[in-house]
């Protein structure tokens, strides 16, 4: 089917056992070969749906000392909640485990926000350290969206000349003189 738009087809590549054929589509593309990213066709899992796997008591409290540290240790946690440190290590490296652990470690996070932010503010007002007051400064600015500019920026040596002149002109560019910036020495 080749439309008013598409060109003929042509050989790119053609030897003794293959030939390689370049066909275009006829320009505007038809719908009817185009499938939408919303008629995908969904993917058969097998029959059976998977079941929610559970998290012993014993697993829920080892996984909660050590987020909230009253254990320091993976060995200590297992020990307090009558693991092995064997199965709570294993246990650690399971998916619906570490999805716990994730959303421990959230929940974790997010009643230590107000207390964080009480320290920081009472930092900024109450260090002895210039250092410490203007590093908390800049932090809570930057939380706010403020930061102070990129000073990465890139590097140049001007102290000493590397030998070679480059010509970044082009060919219409011949009516300008060439400008050789190395640097004198300073006897001169």
């Amino acid at each position: 089917m080749l439309g008013p738009l598409c060109p003929a087809p042509r050989i790119i590549h053609s030897d003794e056992r293959h030939t390689v054929t370049f066909r275009a589509l006829p320009l505007p593309i038809p719908t009817e070969h185009v499938r939408g990213m919303n008629e995908l066709v969904p993917l058969e899992t097998g029959g059976k749906p998977t079941k929610e796997r559970r998290i012993s008591k014993r697993l829920r409290h080892a996984i909660d000392l050590l987020t909230s540290g009253e254990a320091k240790t993976k060995k200590a946690a297992a020990e307090k909640a009558g693991l092995t440190r064997e199965r709570f290590s294993r246990a650690l490296k399971e998916s619906h485990v570490q999805e716990y652990l994730a959303h421990q470690t959230r929940v974790l996070l997010a009643q230590a926000q107000g207390r964080a932010a009480g320290v920081l503010l009472t930092l900024m007002d109450e260090a002895r350290s210039e250092h410490v007051k203007r590093d908390i400064a800049v932090h809570v600015l930057a939380i706010n969206g403020h930061r102070p500019p990129d000073r990465n920026g890139p590097v140049f040596n001007v102290g000493f000349s590397v030998g070679y002149i480059i010509d970044l002109s082009g060919p219409n560019d011949a009516a300008r003189p060439l400008v050789d910036v190395t640097p004198r020495p300073a006897d001169e």
